[in-house]
């Protein structure tokens, strides 16, 4: 029989092949034990029998964690993650069940993409996530840099002067990974126009409403000019996911193996698979917790490869931290 510890521990070996399995599984199980999804379901009229495919899942609107505490289950929260948001906006809560098991599929997820964490040193540049608790993607970085073993790693909160310092003064064979909230690397780059060439620069989490929203195509060419390097990589990570997908220096995201993401049609949400441009739902195993069906706000192009690109957001959705306009 199916039960949380066993989906828990297949998340480990999960793989292209038995992917869509253990998802329908899955699916079962959640509309079984997860009560708002279970709610759901029933008002769409939905039979869990009648599901025998991915893309036959309905997937929840995003918009439930705002509303709802989603779990599959019965059990205590030990944290919580929440969005950044907007001011007056109603923020996201994911409860969280076990934050030791986000740390460890995130570092492996890094790990398979990048390599292992003790290669680099980390500067964070995350102001609006520092100046918040409960953040998943500060979490995150904290534990790259325990593992990393690094001392010259730091946080930084607006403070550009100490992180070009701290960036200079290290002299040893790590690379060096500048890990920056968009609006603060637009800033970094426009104060210092620093030379980090010999650094793999990643940008996440939007302008915040600090800056002018403007397309990830226009805000890489500024960014690769401005900070002297040949590509800006991206983490498509949020309060909602407990993967992340990772571009390789180009426009295109590629999940963990944890993730997938499909295509729907923007007039009709349950039409999931398509092979042109639509609103983006999410399969994330890892929220085995909470709900693992996720039907964003974001528009994207899926891949036959399964990459995705993230092209904008939905009309009538709020402007939410890690928007980008559409091209």
């Amino acid at each position: 029989m199916d039960t949380i510890k066993s989906f828990e521990a297949e998340l480990y070996a999960v793989n292209a092949v038995t992917f869509d399995e253990i998802a329908l599984r899955l699916f079962r199980f959640q509309a079984q034990y997860n009560a708002i999804y279970k709610s759901y379901l029933e008002n769409l009229g939905i039979s869990i029998d009648s599901v025998d495919a991915i893309t036959k899942i309905p997937f929840l609107p995003i918009s439930f964690f705002k509303n709802h505490m989603l779990k599959t289950g019965n059990w205590n929260a030990v944290t919580e993650f929440t969005s950044s948001g907007t001011t007056g906006e109603t923020t996201s809560r994911h409860l969280i069940h076990n934050p030791d098991v986000y740390l460890e599929l995130s570092a492996k997820t890094f790990e398979d993409f990048f390599g292992p964490l003790t290669q680099y040193h980390f500067l964070a540049l995350l102001p609006a996530y520092l100046d918040r608790s409960n953040s998943s993607l500060v979490l995150m970085i904290e534990n790259f840099v325990k593992k990393s073993a690094s001392t010259h790693s730091s946080f930084y909160n607006k403070n550009y002067g100490q992180l070009m310092q701290d960036f200079q003064s290290i002299k040893d064979e790590r690379k060096i990974v500048i890990w920056g909230v968009t609006f603060g690397l637009m800033e970094l780059a426009e104060k210092y126009q620093p030379d980090f060439n010999n650094c793999i620069v990643f940008e996440t989490g939007g302008m915040k409403g600090r800056r002018k929203e403007i397309t990830r195509q226009e805000l890489h060419q500024v960014l690769t000019q401005n900070l002297n390097v040949e590509s800006i990589y991206s983490e498509y990570g949020m309060t909602e996911l407990l993967s992340q997908a990772y571009t390789k220096g180009k426009e295109r995201f590629y999940c963990s193996s944890r993730m997938k993401v499909l295509a729907r049609e923007l007039t009709d949400p349950f039409n999931v698979g398509i092979d042109e441009v639509g609103g983006l739902n999410v399969v994330d195993l890892a929220n085995v917790h909470s709900i693992s069906f996720i039907e964003t706000e974001d528009i994207g192009r899926v891949y036959t490869d399964g990459s995705f690109e993230v092209l904008g957001r939905m009309d009538n959705s709020d402007v939410r931290g890690c928007n980008l306009l559409m091209h």
